[in-house]
């Protein structure tokens, strides 16, 4: 198993910055790929960023040169520094892992996921 624990969402206001955190247990955390995705209001989980465990990253279009993922192997944890907020990136964001290692954008090649913590941006 790999539990998963989002922390650092909030309530911000346009513009603003916020760095989500992902600590994870897994054993061999180094060859996981994880990801971040989200929730917004009244829609289905899409996919935010994602890197795989050579480090190589994927982004979503609507977050592209806004939002950096990152990981820290000794630490087991996974970052999403998120730059200029908009209020249309209020949702719900979970932290996911791979066991294949990928940075894929579909949901489900995930096998494990967060609990998900709440970003608000207010205009």
């Amino acid at each position: 198993q790999a539990p998963l624990v989002e922390s650092g969402g909030g309530l911000v206001q346009a513009g603003a910055s916020l760095r989500l955190s992902c600590a994870a247990s897994a054993r061999l955390f180094s060859d996981y790929g994880a990801g971040w995705f989200r929730q917004r209001p009244g829609l289905e989980r899409e996919f935010v960023a994602a890197i795989d465990w050579k480090a190589e990253t994927n982004y979503a279009d609507s977050v592209k040169g806004r939002f950096t993922i990152a990981r820290d192997n000794s630490e087991k944890l996974v970052f999403l520094q998120m730059n200029n907020l908009k209020p249309e990136d209020t949702a719900v964001y979970y932290c996911a892992l791979d066991s294949a290692g990928s940075n894929s954008r579909l949901a489900n090649r995930y096998q494990y996921w967060g609990q998900g913590t709440q970003v608000t941006v207010s205009s």
